[in-house]
């Protein structure tokens, strides 16, 4: 049980700093459009990291994996703080960062939320 649940926590901590990185790519990717675009690109995508490493925390800070029901319940608990966190960056950004730029913020959020996890077996291979 004790190699599952490090493998686990060994993953999630791979894809967490692939998603850093990716973060910071889409936010150089959106200096050549302005700093305003480049900024909305890094609060998508730091949006999205801080978001699931909030998770990853939540479910593998108290992992034990003989207590599938305590787990499933750290599950559904650290989602439904992953979506809170989410939604409330992104309405702070909307309100208080006048003119928006929304396909440089929610396009950070979507790369950086995306491409790290499809890319997890060869991550943490």
């Amino acid at each position: 049980m004790q190699r599952m649940q490090n493998l686990d926590a060994h993953r999630a901590k791979q894809i967490l700093i692939a998603q850093v990185v990716a973060t910071l790519a889409v936010t150089l990717l959106g200096l050549p459009f302005g700093l305003r675009p480049a900024l909305f690109a890094l609060i998508g995508g730091a949006t999205a990291t801080i978001a699931n490493a909030l998770f990853a925390y939540w479910v593998f800070g108290g992992y034990r994996a003989d207590q599938p029901g305590r787990l499933l319940a750290q599950i559904y608990g650290g989602e439904v703080l992953k979506l809170t966190l989410i939604a409330a960056v992104f309405l702070g950004a909307i309100i208080w960062l006048k003119p928006v730029s929304p396909l440089a913020l929610f396009g950070g959020f979507l790369v950086v939320q995306v491409f790290p996890p499809l890319l997890a077996n060869r991550i943490a291979g």
